[in-house]
């Protein structure tokens, strides 16, 4: 019987992904109409973004253990989190984590070593592409990185929190983020990490200048192999 997945959410568009993703590809393992048994609960984006702006990483724990509790009430036996910034507060949580969770960093870094990558682009927040969220996974499966310019940072974040988490996905956005990877391709990288979860719904990789590691899709992925197999 597969296991019962704990999501703890963030923002909306990406959690949905990661939802509909499990639930969307698990017929492919577990038969028609299946998927594991999932939990969701997420707090407004808003309560988040207050600890984030001022650095305050316990408090983001917090609000994390917080869903996990709820999770793990309703059934949750491990969780994950569809949001790559707010994994900064994950050393926190790890402390008092009741459940085993997956990192969404760790998954990404393990897709990227598999596939050989070796000088991955970050793309995300500016709190996650200035941050050590990727570069300590990064170290430690000896893969390099790099991140935008400041002004690029400064344009991708603002359209992911004007834009990208309210469902808006313009055409000119999605552009640009095309030009940032050329940009990024240029300075030696071979992929690029989709690290915000919502950047998968605007980036289409069939016309990317570098490989995409989406890691909503790929945290989703392993959530439903660690389910079925575990």
């Amino acid at each position: 019987m597969a296991k019962h997945i704990g999501i703890v959410a963030c923002s909306a568009e990406g959690a949905a992904l990661c939802y509909r993703t499990i639930c969307t590809e698990a017929a492919q393992r577990m038969g028609e109409h299946s998927h594991p048994e999932i939990t969701m609960h997420t707090y407004p984006l808003l309560e988040y973004m207050i600890h984030v702006r001022t650095g305050d990483l316990e408090g983001v724990a917090q609000l994390m253990l917080s869903s996990e509790a709820k999770v793990a009430q309703a059934g949750a036996q491990f969780a994950i989190c569809p949001d790559n910034t707010i994994h900064e507060a994950f050393k926190f949580v790890r402390q008092k984590a009741t459940i085993p969770w997956l990192h969404i960093a760790e998954v990404v870094a393990g897709q990227a070593k598999e596939e050989g990558y070796q000088s991955l682009a970050i793309l995300g927040t500016k709190y996650l592409m200035t941050g050590p969220v990727y570069p300590e996974i990064l170290k430690t499966a000896d893969i390099s990185w790099e991140i935008p310019e400041e002004n690029d940072r400064e344009r991708i974040n603002d359209i992911i929190f004007g834009e990208l988490v309210n469902g808006i996905f313009k055409e000119e956005s999605r552009l640009y983020f095309n030009e940032v990877m050329r940009k990024l391709r240029e300075k030696g990288c071979d992929a690029a990490i989709m690290g915000c979860t919502e950047i998968p719904l605007i980036v289409d990789p069939s016309d990317c200048p570098l490989p995409t590691l989406d890691s909503t899709r790929l945290l989703a992925r392993a959530a439903l192999k660690r389910a079925v197999h575990d």
